[in-house]
């Protein structure tokens, strides 16, 4: 096979879902469907389902470590995605490898599952602002991660604009935030602070969303791999995860997954 055939590549750094509809799992779909090569650096094992997060394993940061330079250091990367990064020591270690690594990073500051299960220590928080945002091409937090991260409670659109600048203050290139927990349609905003995209999309009516942050963050990441601007990879990635929210499907007696092969099954 030529090696003009090989496609992009794109690392995830996150924990394993074991119901497979987030973390990493939902990284390499989302890869998979989008046309990249996916590989992963597994930081955590949870034990999760429909219903939430029933234990979670962190695993030693030299193992962390190990993965990402196997993978880097013989394969290479075009883009490196960031999800849960359970302690301080994980923040740090990752942003550092991030730091010394020629790809765009997209950094997913994941906080609290959907279920209201926290995943990240109090203690890394200081962390997440002080070294892995400041390494971050892109980051991608929700509203409550926005609060976590900033103070600042967004409640409305208008208040999109304050959040986005208060995480941007931390370092990163560009910021997403992600408005889906507001009323209306499902509204981000892409920001460097100077250019501004507002994305929107119709609010599907579906309660099946489970892994949405981390297929976006994948998503977009698919994108700068193949080569796009930041904005051309957020509105691609909007319009991907739009699309698996729709097709969003019950499994089990909770929240169920959206659809990574909704264009598949279409």
């Amino acid at each position: 096979m030529s090696g003009s055939r090989v496609p992009p590549r794109v690392l995830t750094v996150a924990g394993s879902d074991s119901g497979g509809g987030a973390g990493i799992q939902a990284d390499l779909k989302t890869m998979l469907a989008l046309g990249v090569h996916g590989m992963s650096v597994i930081t955590a094992v949870t034990a999760q389902n429909s219903l939430g997060v029933q234990g979670a394993w962190e695993l030693p940061v030299e193992a962390v470590r190990a993965q990402y330079r196997s993978v880097v250091d013989d394969i290479g990367v075009q883009a490196v995605k960031t999800g849960m990064l359970a302690s301080a020591e994980l923040v740090e270690a990752v942003a550092e490898l991030i730091s010394g690594t020629d790809a765009p990073a997209v950094v997913d500051p994941v906080g609290v599952s959907k279920h209201g299960d926290p995943l990240l220590a109090a203690s890394a928080l200081d962390s997440v602002r002080e070294r892995l945002l400041p390494v971050a091409t892109v980051a991608t937090p929700n509203l409550d991660e926005v609060a976590q991260l900033t103070g600042i409670r967004a409640e409305s659109e208008g208040d999109l604009r304050r959040a986005a600048d208060a995480v941007l203050e931390f370092g990163p290139r560009w910021v997403l935030i992600k408005g889906g927990h507001l009323a209306g349609d499902a509204v981000d905003l892409l920001t460097d602070g100077s250019e501004e995209y507002w994305l929107r999309a119709p609010r599907h009516d579906n309660r099946h969303t489970h892994g949405t942050g981390c297929t976006l963050a994948s998503a977009l990441a698919s994108g700068l791999a193949k080569g796009l601007s930041v904005p051309d990879a957020a509105i691609a990635a909007k319009e991907y995860v739009t699309g698996a929210i729709e097709a969003g499907f019950a499994l089990g007696a909770g929240i169920g997954p959206v659809d990574h092969g909704w264009r598949f099954r279409n």
